[in-house]
């Protein structure tokens, strides 16, 4: 009831401040020619026009993570048919991989300024000895012969291991050096 009174009172507060003229005549044929004009113009509503780059990079984001996912099951996929094909092979690369990289590790770690040109050199020729290696490794997934392609493969770590150890035993050396010659020098 109370809201009855209420809006009976709002009204008889406003009671003559209302428009309640007729319009100017031909007023309704001007608005209906307006309303005919403005459907016939073209607008851009920003909301559809925010849609196409967000569509857009929303795609670019999706390309990217399928083609990362495939790249990543692809090279599972070819360490895992490797291992089908031959399971000591994979043990093999795994025990080899492990001793590659603690040498990699330790010989990063030996680096002065006197080893450094030798020890980005050796970097080098092992990123070359690994891209080796994965040819290897496709030639066996492409059914190579089997025995002399293993034999490749473990020629491969074993070239590796040896430049590692050969590059260490430099590095130790030359540090042996340096360290001679700096107790020898005398002012």
């Amino acid at each position: 009831m109370k809201e009855e009174e209420n809006l009976e009172k709002a009204f008889k507060n406003f009671q003559g401040s209302f428009d309640i003229e007729e319009p100017a005549g031909g007023h309704e044929q001007r608005f209906m020619e307006k309303l005919n004009a403005a459907n016939q113009t073209v607008s851009f509503n920003t909301k559809k026009s925010l849609w196409k780059p967000l569509s857009i990079a929303a795609s670019i984001i999706l390309i990217c993570t399928v083609s990362a996912g495939l790249f990543f099951n692809n090279a599972t996929t070819i360490e895992a048919r490797v291992a089908e094909i031959s399971p000591e092979a994979s043990q093999t690369e795994f025990y080899f991989a492990n001793l590659i990289n603690e040498q990699v590790k330790q010989l990063v770690s030996e680096g002065t300024p006197e080893t450094q040109k030798i020890i980005d050199d050796t970097l080098n020729q092992l990123r070359k000895l690994e891209t080796n290696y994965q040819v290897l490794e496709q030639d066996l997934l492409n059914g190579g012969n089997t025995k002399l392609i293993l034999s490749a493969m473990i020629n491969n770590f074993q070239t590796r291991i040896d430049l590692l150890q050969e590059v260490l035993s430099q590095v130790e050396t030359i540090k042996n050096l340096k360290k001679y010659n700096d107790e020898n020098f005398t002012i």
